[in-house]
């Protein structure tokens, strides 16, 4: 199956929240992802494919990249501080350690193999966790004020300043873009080989780059929520199309036949 344009579909793998859910008759735990997160993959031209938390280790972490031309870290539940050295502060979530291990895993080879990959909310923050980095744990304490969350699933609409010739500007074509916010912890100390590639005018950083590979970008906002700009998404789902053809996934017979 090929996109509109003609071009071959990559597979982009999104990490799942799992949580108790209930539907119809059933109160279960469950896997599962707001629509909007692969509405976006889709619609930027990508297959998406949802992972949901479980056990895991180096060699199930690239087995998972084996079947992915490009990763998204998605929004969810704060990373356990004791992944970063510190004890929690009283509104920082209950720890989810098969998130954690799983997306730390996901990183950790997504970047050893140059796997193209985005992160989203708490995926800036485990990407900064996992390169050494910490956090602030709840950044009210920090600006004063609720403004980066306001609860109750409102998003807060944030203008930030994207750094000029990063890949983020390139990405996004826009050097104030506007971002749905919706995060009460924020990027502390910057991880090993990280750039801040956009903040907001009072200091918060809401991207950070990976320097050593093609495409690796994390936002502290959620381009989920604008379906009218899914410059983020398109970027990834085109670096993940080249990977695609110049990595060891070959694409599929019905993909080739109809490029």
């Amino acid at each position: 199956m090929a996109s509109n344009d003609s071009k071959p579909q990559p597979v982009i793998g999104l990490t799942t929240y799992l949580e108790q859910a209930k539907s119809g008759v059933w109160d279960v735990q469950a896997a599962f992802l707001p629509k909007v997160y692969f509405d976006a993959v889709n619609k930027a031209g990508g297959i998406a494919v949802l992972i949901p938390p479980q056990a895991v280790n180096s060699e199930i972490a690239n087995t998972i990249l084996d079947g992915l031309d490009g990763l998204i870290i998605c929004g969810g539940k704060d990373v356990d501080p004791a992944r970063y050295g510190q004890t929690p502060h009283p509104l920082t979530d209950e720890p989810r350690p098969d998130r954690d291990s799983l997306e730390d895993e996901l990183l950790t080879a997504a970047i050893e193999r140059e796997l193209p990959f985005l992160g989203i909310c708490r995926g800036a923050q485990m990407l900064n966790v996992i390169r050494g980095g910490d956090l602030i744990q709840h950044l009210p304490e920090v600006v004063g004020d609720d403004r980066y969350q306001k609860g109750q699933g409102n998003f807060s609409h944030i203008p930030v300043n994207v750094k000029e010739d990063s890949l983020l500007a390139n990405v996004l074509n826009n050097d104030s873009p506007v971002g749905a916010m919706y995060h009460h912890q924020a990027i502390g100390e910057v991880g090993e080989g990280l750039s801040v590639v956009a903040t907001t005018e009072d200091g918060v950083i809401e991207a950070l780059q990976l320097d050593d590979v093609p495409f690796g970008l994390a936002v502290q906002w959620h381009p989920e929520q604008t379906p009218e700009d899914i410059g983020l998404f398109q970027g990834l789902v085109e670096a993940a199309r080249e990977y695609a053809l110049t990595h060891r996934r070959s694409l599929s017979s019905s993909q080739r036949s109809s490029s």
